[in-house]
Parts: structure tokens; sequence; C-alpha cells
């Protein structure tokens, strides 16, 4: 793994090519890291010299991640183990049986699996992420659409669509055409959570960019919002179910 140095801090990153333009992109991600994406004709010199021009940002953004809840355990599937759904962490139990397919239940305060008897522990994990991220998504849309119902009437604002989506690097988008896709993730959340989420990219439709007439909006829906915004920056990388 390539790395840079500035000052007394050495920083490792992944480096991925990029073809469609000649553009480099830096993030700096708490569960990924720092990803640099560069045109292949670029030389090690040249990209060192960006990164040194960048390294203040990338620093600041490491900084910020000390205050960030430790990285979560990866997920083991197995019975007990805890599962959040909307803020509430709630118990699994796996259960071998004659089934062809992983089938996943939430019954009586707790997630019910049967999986196959001849299935292979990597298998197994793979399956469940699958079904429960299914699942997430299922009930996700499903409340989404409730809590849209509440804020689009008091913000007077209507989107084409709203729905969960695959987002490694966002949280929420709002598209110039008004369609809204929240990351999935956010259904593990506290409702207060996913209500600033989507209170937030719904202004985002009468204010395209972070302006003070953005949070004036956001702040005359939810006064707490700056609460609920560190509680994300803070825990939202541990909203994960990765195995």
């Amino acid at each position: 793994m390539p790395s840079f140095t500035y000052g007394t801090t050495t920083f490792d990153y992944n480096l991925e090519p990029k073809t469609k333009s000649n553009e480099v992109n830096i993030s700096v991600e708490w569960l990924d890291g720092i990803k640099v994406t560069a045109p292949p004709e670029m030389n090690q010199e040249q990209l060192n010299e960006l990164l040194y021009k960048k390294a203040p940002w990338i620093l600041e953004k490491w900084k910020a991640f000390k205050d960030i809840e430790r990285k979560p355990a990866p997920k083991e599937f197995v019975s007990g183990e805890k599962l959040s759904y909307l803020g509430r962490n709630y118990s699994l139990k796996v259960i071998a049986g004659e089934t062809e397919h992983v089938k996943l239940k939430f019954r009586n305060g707790r997630f019910i699996s049967i999986i196959p008897t001849n299935i292979s522990k990597e298998e197994k994990k793979c399956d469940l992420y699958n079904a429960f991220k299914k699942w997430y998504f299922t009930h996700g849309d499903k409340k989404i659409k409730e809590r849209a119902e509440i804020y689009t009437k008091k913000m007077d604002v209507f989107p084409s669509k709203i729905r969960l989506k695959e987002q490694k690097m966002r949280w929420g988008t709002c598209t110039p055409k008004g369609d809204i896709y929240l990351n999935w993730r956010i259904i593990m959340a506290p409702m207060a959570i996913v209500d600033y989420l989507l209170v937030h990219e719904l202004a985002h439709i009468k204010h395209p960019n972070h302006s003070k007439e953005f949070w004036q909006l956001v702040r005359s829906v939810l006064p707490d919002y700056e609460e609920r915004k560190e509680w994300l920056r803070i825990n939202g990388p541990t909203l994960t179910i990765e195995y």
C-alpha cells in the first residue's frame, strides 16, 4: 500500500486508476481510510506533490474521526447476535432446517432465520447479509415514506421520489429533478436521526446548497438538528452489518 509523509505523520492510502477523466479525487472515510483515484499517466512525484498540498485537509479529516465510536466487530450472523433497527438492538435466532435458501423473519421482537443444514460458514454469512439488507430495504422504504408524508407537508416540498439506495460515500442525495435517495444503512439509526437526514434532503429541493437559508429551513423544522447531525457524524460509521 502506498504512503506519504506530512510533518511527523505518515498516511497509507489506496490508489485506484481513473480512466474517464484527468482529475484526481481524494476521499477520507472512517471505515475505508484514504482513497485516491488518479489517471494512470500521473507519475508518483506529481501525485506526492498533490497529496502534500491536500495533507492539511486530510489531517483535519483524520482528527475529526477521533470522536467517532470504535469500528464495530464484523458480523458473525449467529444466534444471540444483536442487529439494529431504528435505533434498537434485536437478537438474532439462527435455525438449521429443511430449506433450500436462507429465510429471515422478524417476529416477537427478534430476528429469526432458517438456513440450509449443509450451508458453509462463509455462505451463511453472505446469504444472511443479503437477507438482512433486503429486509432493511423493504421495511426501510415503507418507514421512510411514512415519515416523508409528515415532513413534505410541513416544508411544502414534494419530491419526485423517495427511496433507499446503496450509497458508499453519502448519507443522502437530492437530484436536480427532486429525486431523494437515502443510504439504506440509515434505517439502523434512531428515528430522530432518520428524520434529520430526510429533512436535510427535502430542504435541498428549495435550497440546492448548504446556504444560510438552507440551514434556517432545517432548523425551522428540527430546532435541535445540530445535535442530530453530530450524532450521525460520530455514530454513522457504526451503522453497518458488514461481515
